[in-house]
């Protein structure tokens, strides 16, 4: 799924502003966490609250090397909302939540510095 984590990597292909536009990133807070244990990789399921527009979404991430699970509920993260679902294992992801690779190659989620309206739109 993810291209290239090391921070030397070269900047991918120029695109558009218009292609930039197409991309739907979203703030919304997590309500729920549970374990995967069906993930290939260590996982959660989350779901997460992008507000009255988008509403309630599912989302699987691969977060559990520097989030305990108690921890997450009522953290705002982003999210790709408006990609099609995938299926991940026996759950359907209806949204790509973000993060960065820390040095250890593990996701740090990618949220803002003070809480937004959930439904917030990245510009």
């Amino acid at each position: 799924m993810h291209l290239l984590h090391d921070p030397s990597a070269p900047a991918a292909d120029e695109i558009g502003f218009e292609d930039f536009l197409k991309v739907d990133i979203r703030i919304g807070t997590i309500l729920f966490a549970e374990e995967f244990p069906e993930a290939r990789k260590p996982s959660y399921r989350l779901q997460i609250d992008f507000g009255p527009t988008i509403g309630v979404k599912k989302s699987c991430a691969q977060i559990v090397a520097n989030y305990p699970i108690d921890e997450l509920p009522g953290r705002q993260v982003a999210a790709v909302v408006n990609f099609p679902p995938r299926q991940i294992g026996p759950a359907m992801s209806e949204v790509l939540t973000l993060g960065f690779a820390d040095q250890a190659g593990e996701v740090v989620l990618f949220a803002p510095d003070v809480k937004v309206p959930e439904g917030s739109r990245l510009f």
